[in-house]
């Protein structure tokens, strides 16, 4: 166990430290950008009209992406069915919605193709710091885990992270059963567990699941991003071992 410190707050007898995926140590900005952009625009050739309020609800503005929007922070499954609500208002069945939100989705992953999003600077030196320091990471995230996984392997951080967790058919953040089953399959206690996040959602969940401390992170500076943060810092490496 260790001490971690940041800011102006230190978190004593920590065990371990899971860590969102998107928008915490992946910077995927523009991944997710131009995932939404393809969907709406593959959606918009079969529903026109659909587009643009489909890029309003996924967080797109121009060249610009909220954090807190749908495509940054939901799972895919709650994302193929906010994308099929706008399509089923058209008048379609809600199955064939579902299906149409599915595809576009899967197509537009397709053309961006497979090129790695990169990790923010600093958090490959925060990773390796507090893993020697003896304290358990993980990555829990509302990707999937197949695509923790693969970010785990694409940045070769298999000796720093020991859980890969996504969100799959089960809850989604913010239910608190997933940092439950997280500290579970870690085999540490939630009382000496931190949440590292850049989501409303990510609080939610590690306090309501009574962790050690939820650490906000937020790039951008938008404080209303992490509400609900017991500390919120601007980069990884304000989380120091004391």
């Amino acid at each position: 166990m260790a001490s971690i410190k940041c800011r102006n707050l230190t978190f004593s007898n920590i065990q371990a430290i899971l860590f969102d995926k998107n928008g915490t140590l992946e910077d995927s900005e523009v991944f997710l950008r131009s995932l939404a952009q393809k969907a709406a625009r593959l959606l918009d050739a079969q529903v026109p009209g659909i587009g643009e309020p489909l890029l309003m609800a996924f967080g797109v503005n121009g060249n610009t992406l909220d954090p807190a929007g749908l495509i940054a922070v939901a799972s895919r499954r709650e994302t193929e069915v906010a994308a099929a609500a706008y399509i089923a208002e058209t008048g379609r069945g809600w199955f064939e919605s579902l299906q149409m939100a599915r595809q576009a989705l899967e197509e537009a992953e397709k053309y961006i193709g497979k090129t790695p999003s990169p990790l923010f600077v600093g958090s490959l030196e925060v990773l390796k710091n507090l893993s020697e320091a003896g304290i358990k990471l993980g990555i829990l995230s509302a990707a999937t885990t197949a695509e923790v996984r693969e970010f785990v392997a694409t940045h070769q951080l298999s000796n720093y992270i020991q859980l890969e967790m996504g969100v799959d058919e089960g809850p989604s953040k913010p239910d608190p059963i997933l940092f439950l089953q997280a500290c579970e399959r870690l085999g540490v206690e939630l009382s000496k567990t931190l949440m590292v996040g850049d989501s409303v959602g990510d609080m939610q969940m590690a306090r309501n699941a009574k962790a050690a401390g939820c650490i906000g992170i937020t790039w951008t500076g938008k404080a209303e991003n992490v509400a609900g943060a017991d500390v919120i810092i601007n980069q990884l490496d304000e989380i120091q071992i004391c």
